[in-house]
Formats: structure tokens, C-alpha cells, sequence
């Protein structure tokens, strides 16, 4: 039923595209790859490409916050009860302040890393509604637009683009994880170092 269902939104073309978004953003299994619809529209209508890629950032935007709110309402209370105050409590200082750096990463770069998970834990940890909604809409513009830029540039080419180079991108979320995890810690620490002693 799902697979129909996606099916039917894809044909609508940009109406699909915002819908799907929307799906697969706040947790529904929808069947395939979103990112795979979006380059294919890119490549057989070139001509709404920049359109659909608006469309996806949209809906994309719409769904995390659904998730993200929804966490926010319930899942607080469930970590709390789930673990213990003091594991818990640690568990909230840490995504706190590098919790954002493992959802720009999957949001940005289309590797199959689990960001619904990221993005549930964004809002049961409290994180700042503005800093998690501006993190996942620069990840997303530049996710949506690079792949309908991928779509018209390369055509039919696309597909094959993606599946040669797919360890490059891993490798480049690994690296960029890696590098914004770095300079989080070297802020910290400068920070530190420049507070005056009591």
C-alpha cells in the first residue's frame, strides 16, 4: 500500500514532492529513497527542478518539526523514567552540546544514517527549537538543491554518479562529523581558558 501511495505522490510531481517530504521527515515508512524521487523529477522535468528542491526543503522542514515536537511533549518523560536521573541528566549535557553536529551530518549528506533517531532525541533532550530548526534548514537547502542541481546537470547520469562515488559520501560524513566535533571541543576549550578565575 505504501509502495502505491508513493507512487501516486511522485506522479503529482511537485505537489508529491512536498507531500512525501512531509511523510518522511516525521517517521512514516514511505517506500524507496526520497532523495532518489527528487534527482529523478530533476532529471525528467528539469524545468521545476529548482521548484521541487524548494518543495522538499519545505516539507522536510515540516515533518522534523512534527517529530521534533512530538519528542519534545513526550520523550522527555520518557528518558527520565527509562534511565536514571544522574545517567539522564549527563545523557542531556552532552547532545546539549554536540547532539547537533549527529543531525546536520545525516541531514545534510545522503548516507543511510538513522536521523529520524537524531532528530527524536533533539527534541526529548530540550534542545533549542531555533538551533535545531536553523541547523536542519541549512542542511537541507544544500541537500535538496545540490541533488536537483545533480539532476540537471548530469540527466540520466545521476543514478550512476551516486552509487560510484556513495563511499565518498560516507567517507565526507565521517570526515565533516569529525571536523565539526573538533571545533565544538576547541571552542569549549578556548572558552574555558579565556573564563578568569574565580
Amino acid at each position: 500500500m505504501l509502495h502505491h501511495l508513493t507512487d501516486a505522490l511522485v506522479s503529482w510531481g511537485p505537489a508529491g514532492i512536498l507531500l512525501l517530504a512531509v511523510l518522511d521527515s516525521s517517521g512514516v515508512p514511505v517506500s524507496g529513497v526520497f532523495d532518489a524521487f527528487l534527482v529523478l523529477i530533476a532529471v525528467e522535468r528539469p524545468s521545476i527542478a529548482w521548484l521541487c528542491a524548494g518543495l522538499a526543503v519545505v516539507g522536510s522542514m515540516v515533518g522534523s518539526v512534527i517529530l521534533f515536537e512530538a519528542a519534545h511533549r513526550g520523550g522527555r518523560r520518557f528518558m527520565n523514567k527509562a534511565a536514571p536521573e544522574g545517567r539522564a541528566a549527563r545523557f542531556r549535557g552532552w547532545f546539549r552540546r554536540y547532539g547537533m553536529v549527529t543531525v546536520f551530518v545525516p541531514a545534510l549528506i545522503p548516507v543511510p544514517l538513522p536521523l529520524k533517531l537524531f532528530v527524536i532525541s533533539a527534541g526529548a533532550m530540550g534542545t533549542s527549537f531555533t538551533q535545531f530548526f536553523l541547523v536542519m534548514l541549512v542542511a537541507r537547502i544544500f541537500r535538496y538543491f545540490g541533488e536537483a542541481w545533480l539532476g540537471v546537470t548530469l540527466k540520466r547520469e545521476s543514478a550512476a554518479f551516486l552509487k560510484t562515488h556513495a563511499w565518498i559520501f560516507a567517507a565526507g560524513a565521517a570526515v565533516l562529523f569529525l571536523a565539526l566535533y573538533g571545533w565544538i571541543l576547541l571552542r569549549e576549550r578556548r572558552r574555558r581558558g579565556a573564563t578568569p578565575p574565580v
